[in-house]
């Protein structure tokens, strides 16, 4: 591919991305499947331009007076340094490049904005989140958003039932990778981001359960649970189950886990990943969950803020309607949960999400409603489950961002039945 051809396929993407909902990663994997002729630096150079506009979306927009997906390019490259004057060369309008450059176009070159852009365009989050998210960070907002920004490096959580994490660690170095044992989670492995990490998903590692893809922020919440052998537990919105084989590795593969989903569709990886795990307790199930658990632990469905590091796309899908309508799902999840908690037992409700709508209120709101439930200090949890001292983030509440804990943004609340 030409370099011209790079950018207007950017430009398709970009475009396409606009009308579906299909996450980036997945939708460039189906886009270059059907474009054999895309070679890998073509597909490496394509993809890393794609992730930089979703990351900077709205200052490339204000640059430009534009959301257009030409527009948005065209900022990318003024970004990279590239010169007003030298964006005329591959916007020639030959075959498979993109069309010259309009007269609107070189105005919004010639003229860039004058003054400092709006916080909400230098933090790169929707505008109406910016009260909502000054409220949780305050003066560190900015910095927040900022660290949003980066690409995320690649954690792995090692399975104890297969291996131990110095092993794995010194196999992952042996293959050249630039492995570290995290601070906070004792699974878990960090590789540098763009560290050849795309490969491990077919190393003899992996296919031998030794590990698998897990922030540390999520395994962090995987040990608030504080499940032991011999529990009850039910994951109940369990999905692809990566939840439910952190839990078995942390009950030694002794009791039960319940791993619900109202989606067969979700639950469907579960089964070859338990396997190729050997977690033999996991029982993945459509049906309505039955009797009472010791732990039920609710990864709830959420606006995705905390991943916006790896899904950046999913800033800009996130509107006032589609929380309106989370916030509901998050009541109704963590009721129905409620109802399956022994008496003595734990209700434990996480998202990955930064915003305190999805979080903190849910959280307040359940126990306004729900008199035998009180909250549990996350840090008093971790002392207990981990022995070690709490994180960044965690007191009453768990509550992780890149800026803080160096994971994705995450929340987990701990509650305990009374009565």
């Amino acid at each position: 591919m030409t370099p011209s051809a790079r950018l207007q396929s950017v430009i398709d993407i970009l475009q396409g991305l606009d009308a579906t909902a299909q996450p980036v990663d997945r939708f460039l994997h189906d886009w270059f499947r059907a474009r054999r002729y895309a070679g890998s630096k073509d597909r490496a150079a394509v993809a890393e331009r794609t992730y930089a506009i979703l990351r900077h979306r709205s200052s490339f927009a204000w640059r430009m007076g534009s959301n257009d997906a030409r527009a948005l390019v065209i900022a990318s490259l003024l970004a990279e340094g590239v010169s007003a004057d030298a964006i005329e060369s591959p916007f020639d309008g030959k075959a498979y490049g993109p069309a010259v450059l309009s007269e609107g176009e070189r105005r919004a070159l010639s003229s860039p904005p004058q003054g400092e852009p709006p916080l909400c365009v230098r933090g790169e989050f929707p505008p109406f989140l910016e009260a909502e998210l000054a409220g949780a960070f305050g003066p560190a907002l900015l910095d927040e958003m900022m660290a949003l920004q980066t690409r995320a490096p690649v954690d792995l959580r090692v399975n104890t039932l297969k291996a131990s994490r110095e092993t794995v660690l010194g196999a992952l170095r042996a293959e050249g990778y630039d492995a570290e044992a995290t601070r906070y989670s004792p699974f878990a492995i960090r590789l540098s981001s763009g560290a050849g990490s795309a490969k491990l998903s077919a190393a003899p590692l992996f296919a031998a359960g030794a590990f698998e893809f897990q922030d540390e922020a999520a395994q962090i919440a995987a040990l608030l649970c504080a499940a032991r052998p011999g529990m009850r537990v039910l994951d109940f919105a369990a999905g692809a189950g990566g939840k439910s084989l952190a839990l078995a590795t942390l009950m030694q593969n002794q009791g039960e886990i319940v791993a619900h989903d109202v989606s067969p569709a979700r639950l469907r990886p579960l089964a070859p990943r338990a396997a190729r795990a050997g977690a033999t307790i996991i029982h993945p199930s459509a049906e309505q969950p039955q009797g009472a658990f010791d732990v039920v632990l609710i990864d709830s469905p959420c606006s995705g803020s905390g991943t916006w590091r790896r899904q950046p796309e999913l800033r800009w899908r996130t509107t006032p309607d589609g929380l309106k309508a989370l916030t509901g799902l998050q009541d109704d999840l963590l009721e129905q949960g409620a109802a399956l908690v022994a008496a003595g037992g734990r209700l434990v409700y996480t998202t990955c999400s930064m915003l305190p709508r999805e979080n903190e209120e849910r959280t307040r709101h359940f126990l306004s409603g729900h008199a035998g439930f009180a909250v549990l200090a996350a840090s008093a949890v971790w002392s207990e489950a981990a022995g070690t001292a709490p994180p960044p983030g965690m007191d009453r509440f768990f509550k992780a961002t890149p800026l803080q804990t160096g994971t994705d943004g995450f929340f987990t609340a701990v509650l305990r039945r009374h009565r």
